[in-house]
């Protein structure tokens, strides 16, 4: 829906000029995002404090199907483009605010010493899972040309083929999203059979300490986001830069694959059929990729794979802006999915390798949140340089502008093995120091 088939069917033709609906959109979901960025850090710490993700994880689910079924009723028409925007716009707060909750379930099905991989396995699943959805669309409502047409053979009058996509994905959301949600209804359900007694005993005492038992009032909340902010700051400085850092370069990312199918039928004389065959193929390399990239995190560590992954990305789009062609963004836009997987698994297990024991639980509730408080910033690029430049392949320039910011940001922190290192020492300084006023005190006292 934001990637392959609504948001490019509501920057085609059909709502006037390309360049002037990419605008409309790109301000919509720039809207969404700061709104996200205020709510969404709020909304997460207020449903961990009553207890009741699984619950909210439900209804902000439910919201998002129905937002998805009323894109069915966005005709091919200029006076429908607000009506689609708003919807795809509020759909994506939501869905926002659903994935909040949703990782929040991350620790809660995994070991300290599995995490990354797990991370790992989860993007490459939905990647998968992506592909198969795209497959099913391909099959069932677009079709391969005139040879080879749709198998429920819509009308194309008004859309409809293109429209009755939305009722597909509302469905697909629904019945796939209902087992995690029966699965998890039990907040602490996962911990006594995953978790060794002394990690799950550790995790109950940081779920405990960051989990007040009352909700408080909506600016209680936010005063708790900023005591736990500026503590993260005087404790924990390092990983408070790597959110911040970690929060600019996913934007940038998810930036990537929300405007790439505007810009391959916008841009690059893409039918619906070619975007849709374009996503199956980038979902399957970026899955190969998320899983490859897995693996070289043992070996590189995840700071060197999310620099190299950024500067790759970076390098693999400069190609587009010299030699514009359908075949050029076949190689050029494959080539960014293969590295952004590494780059999203290594940024989670950037965080889990950082993160004190009884505290992951907090550090991966702001790692989501932090994400959505600069979700405006990949929208807001493209939609000033189509602006400035008046063809919608500048925007691109103003999503890679985020990557590279978020690549600069990166560059100077630690990694994880040397935060590790310099916590040891600190540790084996503060034991040695102690065992010394023992050892000074041990005299007097006998």
């Amino acid at each position: 829906m934001t990637t392959f088939i609504f948001t490019v069917y509501l920057t085609s033709v059909y709502f006037g000029d390309p360049a002037h609906t990419s605008q409309m959109l790109s301000y919509g979901m720039t809207a969404a995002g700061v709104l996200i960025a205020l709510l969404a850090p709020v909304t997460g710490q207020r449903a961990d404090r009553s207890g009741r993700n699984i619950f909210w994880l439900g209804v902000n689910t439910l919201i998002l199907v129905a937002l998805t079924v009323l894109c069915f009723f966005v005709y091919p028409s200029p006076q429908y483009l607000w009506l689609g925007v708003g919807l795809i716009s509020v759909a994506a707060i939501f869905n926002e605010f659903a994935v909040v909750n949703y990782n929040a379930v991350l620790p809660r099905v995994s070991t300290p010493a599995n995490i990354g991989k797990i991370s790992g396995i989860g993007w490459s699943a939905g990647y998968f899972g992506g592909i198969v959805a795209l497959g099913l669309v391909l099959l069932l409502f677009i079709g391969f040309g005139e040879s080879v047409p749709a198998l429920l053979n819509l009308p194309t009058d008004d859309a409809l083929n293109i429209r009755a996509i939305a009722l597909f994905v509302a469905a697909w959301v629904l019945v796939f999203c209902t087992p995690v949600l029966v699965r998890m209804r039990n907040r602490n359900e996962f911990l006594p059979s995953v978790l060794p007694v002394r990690e799950r005993r550790s995790l109950e005492r940081g779920m405990a300490r960051f989990t007040p038992s009352r909700r408080g009032s909506l600016v209680e909340s936010y005063r708790e986001l900023w005591r736990t902010v500026v503590r993260l700051r005087r404790t924990q400085p390092q990983t408070l830069k790597f959110l911040v850092a970690s929060a600019v370069f996913r934007d940038g990312l998810v930036g990537i694959y929300t405007f790439g199918g505007i810009l391959a039928a916008g841009s690059f004389g893409f039918t619906t059929t070619d975007v849709l065959l374009f996503g199956i193929a980038a979902n399957a390399v970026a899955g190969v990729g998320a899983i490859v990239g897995g693996y070289l995190d043992d070996y590189l560590g995840p700071k060197m794979l999310i620099l190299l992954s950024l500067g790759a990305i970076m390098l693999s789009s400069i190609p587009l802006f010299m030699a514009p062609s359908g075949q050029m963004f076949w190689v050029c836009g494959l080539l960014l999915c293969m590295f952004i997987g590494p780059a999203q698994s290594a940024s989670r297990t950037f965080l889990a390798r950082i993160a004190d024991p009884g505290t992951e639980g907090e550090l991966f509730g702001l790692y989501s949140t932090t994400g959505r408080a600069t979700s405006f910033l990949a929208p807001l690029f493209f939609g000033v340089f189509v602006t400035l430049y008046g063809q919608q392949i500048w925007g691109m320039l103003g999503i890679m502008l985020v990557v590279a910011l978020g690549l600069a940001l990166t560059i100077p922190l630690q990694a994880p093995s040397a935060t590790r290192s310099r916590k040891a020492r600190r540790l084996r300084k503060k034991i040695e120091k102690q065992r010394a006023q023992q050892n000074y005190r041990a005299p007097f006292e006998s």
